[in-house]
């Protein structure tokens, strides 16, 4: 459940800058695709380890983590560490992807654990790791068609005043 702080941001629509930079991609670089919004994870983790503050660490549950639909590198899964924090990036207000550590899940998945520690980044902390001026900007309409959406539903949700005559 989002803090106060957390839930006034999801509701917030982006602006485009102007100025923005599409995360730059060097060779060996890791990606993750999410339809056009490719994020250069990477970065992310280069971002993450110098920034440390930038980013809270929390207890995710394994057993939330749908694992059917990722792509399992079996020879891959018993060589990483698990205690090494995933990540998740907010996709849509409230909405909340793995974008890093697939394997990890699926290994703390394996051997029974209830819990793994995870950055969970806001759209404001993840939109700059996007790696095309298209994706950045298809991003922020996506972004605030939620956000519409979401608000539109919560009005109808509102009970009603009603007036006597």
């Amino acid at each position: 459940m989002p803090g106060d702080c957390e839930a006034l941001e999801i509701m917030q629509k982006l602006k485009v800058d102007a100025n923005f930079v599409p995360c730059p991609v060097l060779g060996g670089d890791e990606f993750f695709a999410n339809g056009i919004f490719e994020f250069n994870i990477s970065r992310i983790l280069e971002h993450l380890e110098s920034h440390a503050s930038d980013a809270d660490i929390e207890e995710i549950s394994v057993a939330d983590f749908d694992h059917e639909f990722s792509v399992i590198n079996e020879s891959h899964v018993e060589t990483v560490d698990f205690a090494r924090p995933v990540v998740f990036a907010e996709i849509s207000p409230g909405r909340f992807n793995l974008i890093d550590g697939h394997h990890r899940m699926e290994k703390a998945r394996r051997h029974g654990a209830k819990t793994v520690r995870a950055y969970k980044l806001t759209a404001s902390q993840h939109i700059t790791f996007l790696t095309s001026k298209n994706a950045y900007l298809t991003y922020i309409e996506y972004w605030n068609d939620k956000v519409k959406q979401v608000r539109k539903r919560e009005a109808k949700q509102k009970p009603r005043a009603i007036t006597r005559k």
